[in-house]
């Protein structure tokens, strides 16, 4: 504030001068009259000198007052909203803002009235040490809100994000000017004056220093102004550095103070190859900066690769993207033996730790571990993010979710609707402001679970059912629908998506979705306009871009959601309220496998009971899924990653369980990803997995193997031991999910194909195993190219699909099995060559000339 500065500014102006001599005034050590003159004068002096730092502390101290009343001005209307139907803020939200701001408003609205009459009129007997040692004793209240205030300006920022009308009171408060201000008013933000009262013990603090430095030590006031130092120099001890928001901020050489906004750790595509950066965003720049190596015992500093003035920084439109390099996609099979091998290390680790084991091992294991998630993370991302500086080059990020995208985006032209000057930083202003990065930064460490202290959530590991209600607060009609996203080895994936509902301000999806939890602490759920405008292609990755008409997200508390009964909620963003309920199963109960009591059905009924009440090798509903997939599937990503409609899966197997005639017509009408989650929740619901309970264990010993040729042998005995319908339905998963139509459509690597996904996990996991062995916690493959991708595909086989010859040799060997060929079929030591098409339901002869196995022909 101007007025404050001034007054400040005022008194730091006399305290300079207090020392100085007034000229004119004669002086003598040897006169008898000198000391008694001095000793006259100085008194005077001193009185005057405690009346204007007084004075400069009382209009401080105006100033203080008008701002804590702009700050509790909107409170009474915000509380009176809150019993409404549409509140602005919960009655819990007011008062963790405004946590305490009224009891400190009394306390210095009394000080102030008591103590402006003494300084107004002054004379050399007036006392207020009294007042000064009350202030002080009554600082318990400002330690109170001190505790409170990270907490205040957290809520006050996601509420500003999620409500508008919020958001525009938060940004413009008005402040009442001193009484001889030529101003009425000012504007101020919401998070500067939720400052103030930090600020303001400091100041009070620093004026008891000067009142006792003009305070003769026999006067009244001069113990009560010490004790009151005292105690407020012990309260500032106290304080948590941490919140003081100049931390946050860094002096210019010109004296200009840039503030720190966010930071974080981002992907950049650098030279062809991903780095990882930390990025920071300033009130009026953008650097990319990378940590130096230092030697063991010296400062960490940052290197900065590049900045961008904000006057600057444009974000090209899709049009103007192609101009930029394509993103190179790491094939999901790649990051999904990753996450293979980090489930792996991780269950080492408690093993270790559960047996008391050395340090050193533990610790090597955890480097291992960070190694891999550090690869992880570098490599997942795939969602562009550009920027342009209109005076040079343009830079590339990949971001994991566009819930990410979206706030830097969004942090950015916030600051730039501000009056920004282009300027280019000196090499003396560059190396100020990159050596302030590594202690105003806020994000500390890279986002690795091997990052978390051992006390920390672990997070969820199960199902999440979340039904999509409903959403209001739209200005216009619009296409609306969700997306879901939740957290899962420190990066966001989105997990589910809502019909687009067309032309309307309410939507009601009323959609029930089963997200699978790794390790997942958040919920996030993004609300989109969908455009039908092919001319807004986004060139990156061939899709049209949706605009985000608001976002939000909750932290997954286990307390709420491990319950039997659903939980409601609400998302507020941008004035937007997205209603929704949800509850979490856990993995034990989600994998329990309960014989169906109706075995007229499907579903929960044993696969050989179905295959011969069908009299067919693989069940019904198993090959029109697959085909129907295989018909609409192949332009899509993540079939069976994306979760489809609960409801809609619920139908499906309603009407398979029943033999509905229109089942065809049904399928043909439903969504994909419904018809994937129905496969999906068919083989979860089998009375005995399909890699049975007998076979089993000796599967598990099987990957343990170290060997790849003895694996291979292992696993092809063990898949000819298995029944007849479980090794043919095995077999033809295993093509669809290898038939790699989708992979070769779109230039994704086949080896997407092998991909191991672990939220398809325990499709064909044993339900009564409790803890997975780390080599198959991951027993079900994804593709998140598009087409079938290997989503249903059991790790026990996955090693064998990496060879055409392997493939088709594994076909035969089970088909020969099956019929009772000899080991000795010509088929085994065929070359590679591209399988036989396995369709369904058809006659299919795998060589019609062979006649050692001529049985081998085999009728679905």
């Amino acid at each position: 504030m101007e007025e404050e500065e001034e007054a400040i500014g005022y008194l730091d102006k006399v305290l300079e001068d207090e020392d100085d001599s007034e000229p004119g005034t004669p002086t003598s050590p040897g006169s008898p009259f000198s000391a008694s003159e001095k000793g006259e004068r100085d008194a005077g002096k001193g009185l005057e000198m405690r009346k204007l730092v007084l004075s400069g502390f009382l209009a401080s101290e105006e100033i203080y007052i008008n701002q804590l009343e702009a700050l509790l001005l909107p409170m009474k209307p915000l509380k009176a909203t809150a019993t409404t139907s549409q509140p602005v803020l919960t009655l819990q939200q007011i008062e963790t803002i405004f946590y305490k701001i009224q009891d400190i408003y009394e306390i210095h609205k009394e000080f102030y009235d008591n103590l402006c009459p003494k300084v107004q009129q002054w004379d050399s007997n007036i006392t207020m040490g009294h007042l000064f040692q009350k202030l002080a004793s009554q600082l318990g209240v400002y330690k109170a809100f001190v505790d409170n205030y990270k907490i205040a300006l957290e809520t006050a920022e996601k509420c500003s994000q999620s409500n508008y009308q919020f958001q525009k009171i938060s940004e413009e408060l008005k402040v009442k000017g001193p009484k001889d201000s030529k101003e009425s008013h000012t504007s101020v933000t919401m998070e500067a004056l939720l400052y103030k009262p930090i600020d303001r013990v400091t100041r009070s603090t620093l004026v008891l220093h000067d009142l006792l430095k003009h305070t003769p030590s026999d006067h009244p006031d001069y113990p009560l102004l010490q004790d009151a130092l005292r105690i407020s120099q012990n309260f500032l001890s106290s304080i948590n550095e941490d919140i003081d928001p100049r931390r946050t901020a860094v002096t210019t050489p010109k004296g200009e103070t840039r503030q720190l906004i966010k930071d974080g750790f981002l992907v950049e595509l650098s030279e062809g190859s991903r780095k990882l950066r930390h990025v920071f965003l300033f009130t009026d720049v953008l650097l990319c900066a990378k940590l130096k190596k230092t030697a063991v015992g010296k400062h960490q500093q940052y290197d900065c690769k590049w900045y961008v003035p904000l006057a600057d920084l444009v974000f090209p439109s899709p049009e103007e993207s192609e101009h930029c390099p394509q993103v190179h996609v790491i094939p999901d099979h790649e990051l999904e033996d990753m996450k293979m091998k980090i489930s792996a290390i991780k269950s080492e680790v408690q093993k270790e730790k559960a047996n008391k084991g050395q340090s050193r091992a533990i610790e090597r294991l955890k480097k291992k571990m960070f190694e891999n998630e550090f690869w992880l993370l570098l490599n997942s991302p795939a969602i562009p993010f550009r920027i342009h500086n209109r005076n040079g080059k343009s830079y590339l990020f990949l971001l994991s979710s566009d819930y990410e995208r979206s706030e830097w985006r969004e942090a950015i032209q916030k600051l730039q609707k501000k009056d920004l000057q282009a300027f280019v930083l000196s090499s003396v202003e560059l190396q100020v402001l990159t050596g302030s990065c590594f202690k105003l930064r806020t994000v500390h460490n890279i986002p690795v679970t091997s990052n978390k202290d051992d006390d920390e959530s672990p997070g969820l590991y199960g199902f999440l059912h979340v039904i999509v209600h409903s959403a209001k607060g739209f200005k216009q009609s619009a296409n609306l629908y969700c997306t879901l996203e939740v957290d899962s080895f420190g990066y966001f994936v989105s997990k589910a998506k809502t019909r687009v509902f067309r032309d309307t301000t309410e939507p009601q999806w009323n959609e029930e979705f089963e997200i699978e939890l790794e390790g997942s602490q958040s919920l996030r759920i993004l609300c989109y306009e969908k455009c039908y405008d092919k001319t807004k292609l986004n060139k990156d990755n061939n899709e049209i871009v949706d605009k985000i008409m608001g976002k939000g997200q909750i932290q997954l508390d286990p307390q709420a959601v491990q319950t039997k009964n659903w939980h409601m909620d609400v998302i507020e963003m941008n004035g937007i309220k997205v209603e929704f309920s949800m509850k979490f199963t856990s993995r034990d109960m989600s994998l329990k496998r309960t014989p169906s009591k109706k075995q007229t059905g499907v579903f929960g009924v044993k696969i050989s009971v179905v295959t011969k009440r069908e009299r067919s090798k693989v069940p019904y509903i198993v090959r029109q899924c697959i085909e129907e997939v295989e018909k609409r599937g192949i332009e899509e990503v993540g079939i069976y990653r994306i979760s489809g409609v609960a409801t809609d899966i619920q139908a499906l197997k309603a009407v398979f369980d029943a033999n509905n005639k229109d089942i065809l017509v049904m399928l043909s009408d439903m969504d994909i990803n419904a018809i994937a989650g129905t496969l999906k929740l068919y083989f979860r619901e089998l009375p005995e997995p399909l890699l049975t309970d007998r076979l089993y264990p000796a599967f598990m010993e099987g990957i343990a193997l170290s060997d790849p040729a003895a694996k291979e042998n292992c696993m092809m005995h063990l898949l000819r031991s298995l029944p007849d319908p479980n090794l043919i339905t095995f077999l033809f998963l295993l093509e669809h999910l290898k038939s790699g139509k989708g992979a070769h459509q779109q230039n994704v690597p086949p080896q997407s194909g092998h991909s191991l996904r672990a939220n398809t996990a325990e499709t064909f996991r044993r339900g009564e195993q409790r803890t997975p062995h780390p080599g198959i916690r991951h027993l079900v493959p994804r593709c998140d190219g598009p087409g079938p991708g290997p989503s249903l595909l059991p790790a026990a086989s996955s090693h064998l699909l990496h060879g055409a010859e392997t493939q088709h040799t594994l076909l035969l060997h089970g088909r020969v099995a099956l019929q009772g060929g000899g080991t000795g079929c010509k088929h085994s030591q065929l070359p590679a060559r591209a399988m036989d098409r396995i369709a369904a339901p058809r006659d299919i002869s795998l060589d019609p000339g062979c006649a050692a196995c001529s049985s081998c022909t085999i009728v679905y």
